[in-house]
């Protein structure tokens, strides 16, 4: 099995791109574990990530002048674009937060996404075919292209929401207007600014907690990716007209991508009017991350409803 997969990826330099990518990630891990052990930078590990990155964008850009379509008409394209994406937020992350930790929370997602689509899928959905007449519009990048993109920015956003109860979970979160990510500031009380001993309270400049830094990078993350699904909700539902005659049919993957929007929705909710921070929003990112996984994944596998690429039910 191992040889027949070695042959396939030395013959199709689509697949061994892939390989390269996932091999660079699998470097990446362990490294990132070693720097957050040793609180040592993970220079190392953001740039095999980022190389990474260059082989996945080489690969679409292949898969695209051999098919002569955007690469995201397949499970496999679907997957290696998700992979970009999640490879390319996680580097956005890092450049806001260089710290090791970002990269040992996010990096699994990636390898993950890269390792099922290239030594878990079937030869069949892995190969490239003619679009069928449905796809063979403009919304096709528009659509899946954004829709994709959201999903790896709420992924890499949930998962780094994982992360605060990995690392100072204990602590208390105190974090004013986070939210909106506006600088590192906490309030502090009884604090004597005049000679006449007046305690009043102000504000001084502190350093987040790495759950904090977590907790408001992970917001920022899925608030750009809730808005992205929500242009990918919208522009599916024109495509969907034009195609089928219906703005909305409630096939099992609109009905997920519904009830994944809403699960953001939620987050965003708590975090805006309530002021939830830390744990409690973090538990509800996590449920999205498990929505997301069904409504990509689990929808798509089983065969069934419009959006199906067909396996585990296939003859």
């Amino acid at each position: 099995m191992v040889d027949f997969q070695l042959n396939n990826f030395s013959s199709d330099p689509v697949l061994f791109l892939g390989f390269l990518a996932f091999l660079s990630l699998l470097i990446a891990l362990p490294i990132s574990f070693w720097s957050v052990a040793g609180s040592t930078d993970s220079s190392k590990a953001r740039f095999l990530v980022a190389i990474s990155n260059l082989f996945l964008t080489s690969q679409l850009i292949l898969r695209w002048w051999q098919s002569g379509h955007f690469p995201i008409s397949n499970l496999y394209e679907s997957l290696c674009f998700l992979t970009w994406g999640c490879t390319l937020t996680q580097l956005f992350v890092e450049r806001a937060w260089r710290s090791p930790i970002v990269s040992a929370v996010a990096t699994p997602i990636s390898l993950l996404s890269i390792g099922f689509a290239s030594f878990v899928l079937p030869e069949n959905l892995q190969s490239s075919a003619p679009l069928v007449p449905a796809l063979r519009s403009s919304w096709l990048v528009m659509h899946v292209s954004v829709i994709m993109s959201s999903y790896a920015a709420l992924l890499i956003g949930s998962i780094l929401s994982f992360g605060v109860f990995l690392v100072d979970g204990k602590k208390q979160f105190n974090i004013r207007n986070s939210s909106f990510g506006s600088g590192t500031f906490r309030q502090s009380s009884e604090l004597c600014i005049d000679q006449e001993n007046e305690n009043l309270n102000a504000i001084q400049p502190v350093e987040f907690t790495n759950a904090e830094q977590l907790d408001s990078l992970s917001y920022r993350s899925i608030t750009a990716g809730f808005l992205l699904l929500t242009v990918g909700l919208i522009s599916g539902a024109v495509w969907a007209n034009e195609a089928w005659g219906s703005w909305w049919s409630w096939d099992p993957k609109e009905t997920w991508a519904l009830i994944c929007w809403l699960v953001y929705a939620a987050y965003l909710h708590t975090r805006l009017t309530r002021g939830w921070q830390g744990k409690k929003p973090a538990l509800l990112a996590i449920a999205g991350f498990f929505v997301i996984i069904v409504c990509y994944i689990g929808v798509n596998l089983l065969g069934v409803g419009l959006h199906s690429y067909g396996w585990f039910f296939d003859a």
